[in-house]
């Protein structure tokens, strides 16, 4: 059975966009960091999206700009299996990426009993907050920055439930960030 894991940044408030659905805020370039994203993301996992995040992903990480800043990540990034969520796209041009058009909770089952790597989960609020009501995600790697917004979305907005969460891991950076993960209490 394949895990799903969320990968997310979140500001010191919890927010993961601010009040507009910006998330630049959540950049940081120093060479600590970047070797940690470069080394992240080397591994295998087949990419999960909804259509925002898909189509904000889909915009950058195939330039030539990805390509320079971030080489690695770039390369990664575009090699993975891509899966984008969306009643509305009808087709989706990042290589690689297929559109799921049918029920998001009963898709998902089906993806964790298909062969394959993991599923990584990234952006994409709203799908996060009904996967976890449905007590779907395995693994939340959320990085929590050193950012105060004031206002914006979270994650789990709308969820009911209270999931069991185990801290297993922590790793902090010189540039303030800090990555916690949880693993879902069973």
């Amino acid at each position: 059975m394949r895990k799903l894991m969320v990968f997310n940044q979140v500001s010191l408030d919890g927010y993961f966009t601010d009040r507009v659905g910006d998330m630049s805020w959540a950049r940081r370039r120093d060479p600590e960091w970047m070797k940690f994203q470069s080394e992240n993301a080397g591994g295998d996992a087949e990419l999960v999206f909804g259509r925002i995040t898909y189509e904000m992903m889909a915009s950058f990480w195939p330039t030539p700009q990805a390509r320079e800043a971030m080489p690695q990540v770039a390369d990664a990034m575009n090699r993975m299996r891509k899966s984008v969520f969306s009643r509305t796209l009808e087709h989706a041009t990042w290589q690689n990426t297929r559109v799921v058009k049918g029920d998001l909770v009963t898709e998902v089952h089906k993806m964790k009993a298909e062969p394959g790597p993991d599923l990584l989960l990234m952006g994409s609020g709203q799908i996060i907050a009904q996967l976890t009501q449905a007590r779907l995600i395995d693994e939340y790697q959320i990085v929590v920055t050193n950012t105060v917004l004031g206002s914006g979305r979270t994650m789990f907005e709308g969820v009911t439930c209270l999931p069991g969460l185990t801290l297993t891991k922590t790793q902090s950076f010189d540039n303030g960030n800090v990555v916690l993960w949880y693993s879902l209490s069973t």
